[in-house]
């Protein structure tokens, strides 16, 4: 049920994920909410809440049963996030493993190396994470400068990253490396480091963020790394490329589902704020700049429900294509921005007091058309379409 609109119900949710909103919105309750602000204090999660997460059966929702997984579609990852985003939750790195690197892994993995490394993360007994991000190089993944040289029965891995999510916990790391630099895409490759007391693999600093300070940002090195070449995603050098841009459209449409459910979350924060703040002898809600604002913001989350419902429904049906997963990223990231802005306006200056949710929501927000692609990236790519 949303707090906004207490009748809606998306399209393509069936009843099984009906229920799986419920148990998922009572698991949030008792095991997220109490404790977002020592979260954002140690800059992660409790290790445990993986592990609850996973005998609660909310991990690795759409891999399949015969790999740990629930057998479900995107849309059971989708009520995860929406459900993640109604209480402003920033903290827990789900979409990373369960969404977005468990499908590298149910996509590309050979069968052998499903066996070995999707039960665990469906357990929430090995966390995920994907190494992409470098020094210098963003978006343009072709640049990437981290080498993996094959050395007998191993690889030898040399390079650092930075802005790694789930990297203070990850027991699993998908790193994106050069297998042979003079191919350009054609010579980059996956490779899953086991992390556990792997020699030359070390965690760097903290990231200290503008928001979501409880998600455990940090840099990586690998120096001189080596990882078993059993473990070449795919078991074959010069698919990475492919790997990670046929999956994109997964992480950009995860990113939109979670912008709106944020953005409804922010506006029925900012109406229940405006039906007890007083002023001139009456509530704010009564003033009609006020009433105006938070009409247009509500629906202006109608309009994108709709749009993400419809671009999940394409995904569950395998039609959804990169440019339009852009668009919902594209429209919903700033619209999520927008719409906090003018809830937060709502709440004057306690809008700014980081004890108040809509604040944390602020902050949070404005990665969301950074990463997963910038905007200008989607705008590029949706002009590509045209």
């Amino acid at each position: 049920m949303s707090r906004l609109f207490p009748d809606y119900r998306s399209p393509w949710e069936s009843d099984d994920q009906a229920a799986l909103r419920d148990h998922a919105r009572a698991f949030f309750a008792k095991e997220v909410v109490p404790n977002e602000e020592r979260w954002a204090e140690q800059h992660m999660v409790d290790r445990e809440l993986w592990t609850k997460a996973g005998a609660a059966g909310l991990l690795c929702l759409d891999v399949p049963e015969e790999f740990g997984g629930s057998g479900g579609d995107f849309g059971h990852e989708a009520v995860i996030v929406s459900e993640l985003g109604a209480v402003g939750n920033s903290s827990f790195g789900f979409a990373v493993h369960s969404t977005i690197v468990a499908h590298y892994l149910n996509n590309y993995a050979t069968d052998e190396q499903k066996k070995r490394w999707l039960p665990a993360a469906a357990a929430g007994e090995k966390v995920l994470a994907v190494a992409m991000t470098e020094p210098g190089t963003g978006s343009d993944l072709q640049s990437v400068r981290t080498t993996a040289v094959r050395d007998g029965d191993h690889y030898v891995i040399n390079g650092s990253k930075t802005f790694i999510s789930n990297a203070t916990h990850c027991d699993l790391l998908v790193i994106v490396a050069k297998t042979d630099p003079k191919l350009g895409s054609k010579g980059i490759s996956l490779f899953v480091a086991e992390t556990k007391d792997l020699p030359g693999f070390e965690r760097g600093r903290v990231l200290h963020k503008i928001g979501q300070h409880g998600q455990d940002t940090r840099e990586l090195s690998f120096t001189d790394m080596r990882v078993p070449a059993e473990n070449l995603l795919g078991g074959v050098e010069g698919q990475g490329f492919y790997q990670l841009m046929s999956q994109l459209q997964r992480e950009r449409l995860i990113l939109a589902v979670g912008a709106v459910a944020v953005a409804e979350a922010a506006v029925a924060e900012a109406i229940a704020y405006a039906k007890e703040r007083q002023a001139f002898g009456s509530p704010i809600l009564k003033f009609q700049n006020t009433k105006f604002v938070l009409a247009e913001c509500k629906a202006d989350v109608l309009a994108g429900k709709t749009l993400v419902d419809h671009c999940v429904a394409e995904q569950i049906a395998g039609r959804l294509d990169p440019a339009t997963a852009s668009m919902a990223k594209l429209w919903a990231t700033e619209k999520q921005k927008e719409i906090v802005d003018r809830c937060l306006q709502v709440f004057g200056g306690y809008g700014y007091m980081m004890e108040y949710p809509i604040a944390r929501m602020y902050a949070d927000t404005r990665v969301q058309t950074i990463y997963g692609g910038t905007s200008e990236i989607m705008k590029e790519l949706i002009g590509r379409s045209l």
